[in-house]
């Protein structure tokens, strides 16, 4: 059972083709990620999803309808969260769910119970009357997740929710998702942040308009990189990195925070040239052990190439 299936989509802008061929399912029920650096394609994959541009070949389903001629069903369907909140900000919060409640159709009894859910869920009980633009962004966050679930959607858009937005209300932005996903509600989003990615069902890699890679985070990080990761502690990060870079048994190599991440075909061998390589150029290599390659390796595997 799909709550989205999309086959061989593709949105083409004159002569420049931002979504080539791209097909994939999305399971009822499931937190759905879907990654890419900035003009990979993601934003215009959800407007043609939310039937809010028509594709120029291929098609896709949300919830059982069409998104090239049942757009207008998609809308009343699904829910969707924007980069930038959709809230106006000159409103109060009781005015903003007002408001996005009365375009959603819901008659006052109905509305008047989902908005003290949603009033409760963004933890906004006792900031009802003050102006949203006054809120922190973290608040701003839940309370515009509230307005795009308080007609009960069957499927959640959340394009980047978390940008801007502090570590710990990234993290209960996060726990109101899973608390959605197990009521069945599908959540398809998109983030930056490789580490929320983790918490995600299934994902999906696009670059330059193609999808290059799916699957759990466990399959995407023991599928992809086949060779040993080193990860390497010394001193002179960039310097060691330029210097690995020019090693023809080194297969690839990244920073990761103070740290290198160094693929190699053989761990002992790789190990033993690392530090004998940086020991010549007077480096101090304090630590070297092979590690189970995160997501952002991944991700920099697949997408960083010429």
């Amino acid at each position: 059972m799909n709550a989205i299936t999309v086959k061989n989509l593709t949105r083409k802008f004159g002569d420049f083709t931002a979504v080539d061929n791209v097909s994939f399912d999305v399971k009822r029920g499931e937190i759905f990620g879907f990654l890419g650096a900035n003009g990979a394609g993601k934003t215009t994959v959800i407007k043609m999803l939310c039937g809010l541009l028509t594709s120029t070949s291929g098609n896709a389903t949300v919830a059982g309808y069409d998104i090239n001629t049942q757009p207008e069903s998609i809308k009343r369907t699904i829910g969707y969260m924007s980069q930038k909140f959709s809230l106006y900000e000159d409103l109060t919060v009781s005015e903003n769910l007002n408001f996005f409640g009365g375009v959603y159709g819901l008659n006052e009894r109905d509305l008047n119970d989902r908005i003290a859910w949603a009033v409760e869920m963004a933890g906004l009980t006792d900031k009802k009357g003050a102006l949203t633009g006054s809120l922190p962004v973290g608040w701003k966050q839940r309370l515009a997740l509230g307005c795009a679930l308080l007609h009960r959607p069957q499927v959640v858009f959340l394009d980047e929710p978390t940008g801007g937005v502090d570590p710990v209300s990234r993290r209960r932005f996060w726990d109101l998702i899973f608390t959605l996903a197990e009521e069945g509600v599908t959540v398809f989003v998109t983030t930056h942040y490789l580490d929320e990615a983790e918490y995600c069902n299934t994902i999906m890699l696009i670059h330059a308009g193609k999808i290059v890679a799916g699957g759990s985070p466990r399959q995407l990080k023991t599928e992809h990189i086949r060779y040993p990761m080193l990860e390497v502690n010394c001193t002179g990060i960039i310097e060691s990195l330029n210097i690995l870079q020019q090693q023809d048994w080194v297969i690839e190599s990244s920073v990761f925070g103070t740290l290198l991440h160094v693929s190699v075909e053989n761990e002992e061998a790789g190990s033993r040239k690392i530090k004998e390589v940086l020991s010549e150029h007077n480096i101090t290599v304090h630590g070297i052990e092979r590690i189970v390659p995160s997501l952002e390796d991944v991700f920099i595997h697949l997408t960083d190439k010429p």
